[in-house]
């Protein structure tokens, strides 16, 4: 089969999929993308295809003729959620590449793995979450493991901490972050500021699981590829310095997010996650430098990138950037 005829199939239209979809095209393959929703998506190029993931015979259409599937989805960001609708997405996604002969690739995140306890995060780090979402995690990828010992599918996961970029609206560096930033405010954060704490640029993760899904030969677990560690003050300092003006930031405080998770459910689901950045945080990606290289983007063009897409997105112009 030449490359011209390769169907890799994203499914998940969220932060990671259009640039995952985009990158698969630049480099010659046919790409279907897979999502629930009916919102405009720009991507010339691009066979959008509308589906439910957790309707099985829908995601066998989906994927019909594939090579390779990219499982992108993620659903609502709540515990309860994702006990009970990975779990159903995974085996339906299993079941549909298992039947089309095609290999799947897996965005996963680090949830599963727990605490780090003084040590980097590899791929020979034990399963052993401390949280209800990290169990959610470690769940489905038990049972991806035990579908590939049984021989139901091909698959190799991509695990990735936690993301920033362009697109990145449900991440630390969002509105909530760059609103207050624009306007010359300080900016209040969730995480502690002064812990070393591996962030995925999120074109890099695209990139990552490209490079995963066009590799017959990979298998198991990757960490995908990342820059070097810094505390979130440097990244911010990183985001200053694109924009051109400083950024004043602070922790919020832990009884003040202890009391508002009372009445915010999203900040309930969050703070358990806290352990992240009590910390060092970090990811050792040398499993996969070692097989494809370093695709990472350099910090500054990352930098100057996320504000680009910040400033359009949350409507400052780009009056201003450096």
């Amino acid at each position: 089969m030449s490359t011209n005829q390769e169907l890799h199939v994203v499914v998940g239209a969220g932060q990671v999929g259009p640039f995952l979809a985009r990158r698969l095209l630049a480099g010659g393959k046919r790409v279907r993308l897979v999502r629930r929703s009916t919102a405009a998506v720009n991507l010339e190029g691009v066979q959008l295809h509308r589906a439910d993931a957790g309707d099985a015979a829908a995601v066998a259409e989906a994927v019909r003729d594939a090579m390779a599937v990219y499982h992108c989805m993620n659903p609502a960001y709540s515990a309860a959620v994702w006990a009970a609708d990975l779990p159903r997405i995974q085996a339906n996604l299993v079941a549909a590449c298992g039947r089309a002969g095609a290999r799947l690739i897996v965005l996963d995140n680090l949830y599963a793995l727990g605490k780090p306890a003084g040590r980097q995060l590899s791929e020979a780090t034990p399963l052993a979450p401390c949280s209800r979402n990290g169990e959610a995690r470690a769940r489905v990828h038990r049972d991806l493991e035990d579908a590939v010992r049984r021989g139901d599918v091909r698959a190799v996961t991509g695990r990735a901490s936690d993301f920033y970029g362009p697109g990145g609206v449900w991440t630390q560096f969002a509105d909530r972050f760059f609103r207050p930033a624009f306007a010359g405010k300080r900016v209040v954060m969730l995480p502690n500021l002064d812990q070393p704490h591996t962030y995925h640029y999120i074109p890099d993760v695209a990139a990552g699981l490209a490079a995963l899904g066009q590799d017959p030969g990979a298998e198991g677990t990757f960490m995908l590829p990342c820059r070097p560690a810094v505390t979130t003050r440097e990244l911010v300092a990183r985001i200053a310095a694109a924009l051109g003006r400083p950024i004043a930031a602070s922790q919020m405080p832990p009884l003040l997010v202890a009391l508002l998770a009372l009445g915010m459910p999203i900040l309930r689901e969050m703070k358990e996650m806290a352990y992240q950045w009590e910390e060092p945080f970090v990811v050792d990606d040398a499993k996969f430098r070692a097989r494809y290289g370093d695709p990472s983007t350099p910090e500054e063009a990352a930098a100057k990138a996320t504000v680009e897409w910040a400033a359009a997105t949350y409507g400052a112009g780009k009056a201003g950037l450096s």
